[in-house]
């Protein structure tokens, strides 16, 4: 690993506590990057910044963090810039996910789904991007926004509807946004992740025994390992922070309005 692959990257990432977001975080920041960590949960986003601040390579902040809250998004980035000096990396990671079958989708379900996955995505790419473009153009590299997608980016199942919505969302503000933003010498990118062994896919676990798709905990990982993912295992964060450590470097300079899929083979573009 290289110390100094993202020194001078001052990077936004929000649901930070756990899981991706907090394995790339620590990630970003051994390879020099400064992180200003967001969540919810404000005593595992600070965790993981004591953590990254023991290591001693990239510094972290943390605060607490509603991605629903517009406001919250902008004192995200306005604490990124105080700190570090500038804003030039956000990286778009919180999300939720809880199955229904169709028929019993309700209002509530969708809402929070909707809300935090895809409402709380464009306020960050919104509240970055006007910070990115009031600080003016970087010299030699682009301001970059990245989002979480999802391999239901590209595709739905019957008992994820909305999160698949919010996901098809995610794909639809890169694309779009790429085309946005990039007269401010913004580029707007994303990953897919596909069945990452997460607390989020944990919960999810549990979920799907309880709406009936599966009889015993740990059955969906193991279905979906044998039968729709090529390679044939489960992924961990290790699996992703490579990609979203690429896409936060210079060497994604010459990209916009993609979407990496990393998700073992299961859907094949």
């Amino acid at each position: 690993m290289d110390p100094n692959r993202l020194r001078g990257k001052n990077i936004v990432i929000t649901g930070a506590a756990q899981g991706m977001g907090a394995a790339n975080a620590e990630y970003f920041a051994a390879q020099g990057a400064n992180v200003c960590l967001g969540d919810i949960n404000v005593d595992g986003v600070g965790e993981v910044a004591r953590r990254i601040n023991a290591a001693g390579n990239g510094k972290a902040i943390s605060l607490g963090m509603n991605v629903t809250k517009r406001a919250d998004h902008a004192a995200a980035v306005d604490a990124c810039a105080e700190e570090f000096g500038s804003i030039n990396v956000m990286l778009n990671n919180a999300g939720i996910n809880k199955p229904r079958m169709f028929l019993d989708i309700d209002e509530d379900n969708w809402d929070q789904i909707m809300d935090i996955n895809a409402k709380g995505m464009l306020f960050g790419m919104q509240e970055a991007a006007k910070k990115m473009i009031a600080q003016g153009p970087m010299e030699d590299h682009p301001y970059k926004i990245i989002n979480v997608g999802s391999i239901v980016s590209r595709t739905a199942f019957l008992d994820v509807i909305p999160y698949s919505c919010s996901k098809y969302c995610a794909l639809a503000m890169i694309i779009g946004g790429a085309k946005a933003l990039w007269e401010h010498k913004i580029t707007v990118n994303g990953y897919g992740p596909g069945v990452v062994k997460t607390e989020l896919w944990e919960q999810l676990d549990k979920d799907l025994v309880e709406i009936g798709m599966f009889e015993e905990e740990g059955q969906s990982m193991d279905h979906l390992a044998k039968t729709m993912i090529l390679m044939k295992q489960l992924s961990t964060p290790d699996d992703v922070k490579g990609t979203a450590a690429f896409l936060c470097s210079d060497e994604s300079d010459y990209m916009t309005g993609q979407l990496i899929m990393i998700d073992g083979g299961m859907i094949m573009q």
